[in-house]
């Protein structure tokens, strides 16, 4: 036998081969539809009309979900700069303060207003940088408050989900038992730390690792804003 025919007898029975598959695994397009689209069917045949129907079908539904997806990258991209418009007058709010207790004041009406949250706090680890202006915010330099949140200080990362119950009562105080969950960023100046922190009374507002950047952002535009008013260490 020659090459040629050994070639042909070998091509022979691997498309018997597949035939026999096909016939003996009739889901197998159904399993693996995306193979419909590269085949090459004649229109004569009752099935083969069965089959570009099929083929047909599939790339409408793809072409859907590239539009549903389209969609949801549009409206991404638009609740995005509706955040960066919101952060960037309350930037505006924050930088306009005159005192801390402005500031302050500012920040936590904004935050309730514009960012749904129930109850935000900042707790600096600091002492003003004059008495005039002193603010409860100041909680001083006591170690073992700052120990409750060494970690994400340390990290210098936003952290999301339920806190602990001394995190909650130092941060919220007489509010603290009927907040579920809460996110949280550390600020930091030369010589001192401190957080802040919105708390959610819906224990799936604030979950572990969803999206943090907008209030990792925040932050550090805080810490800037408070800078001529902590005490430098």
């Amino acid at each position: 036998m020659s090459a040629q025919e050994d070639k042909l007898e070998a091509t022979t029975i691997t498309e018997l081969s597949v035939a026999a598959y096909l016939e003996d695994h009739p889901d197998f397009f159904t399993k693996y539809p995306a193979l419909l689209i590269g085949l090459e069917l004649p229109h004569e045949s009752g099935r083969a009309v069965s089959l570009v129907e099929k083929q047909v079908a599939l790339l409408r539904e793809q072409n859907r979900q590239s539009r549903r997806r389209l969609h949801e990258l549009i409206e991404i991209a638009r609740q995005n700069e509706d955040l960066a418009r919101r952060l960037h007058r309350l930037t505006l709010g924050l930088m306009a303060a005159d005192r801390p207790a402005a500031l302050f004041q500012t920040l936590y009406a904004d935050l309730r207003r514009n960012f749904q949250a129930d109850r935000a706090v900042v707790r600096l680890f600091a002492e003003p940088a004059q008495a005039p202006h002193a603010a409860p915010e100041f909680a001083g330099e006591d170690a073992d408050e700052q120990a409750l949140f060494k970690g994400m200080i340390a990290k210098r990362q936003p952290l999301c989900g339920p806190l602990q119950a001394p995190q909650r009562t130092f941060l919220f105080g007489a509010e603290a038992d009927d907040l579920a969950s809460a996110v949280m960023a550390p600020l930091s100046g030369a010589g001192w730390r401190g957080i802040l922190a919105i708390g959610a009374l819906d224990a799936k507002r604030f979950r572990p690792g969803m999206g943090v950047e907008l209030l990792a952002n925040l932050a550090e535009l805080l810490s800037l804003i408070l800078k001529p008013w902590v005490k430098a260490a």
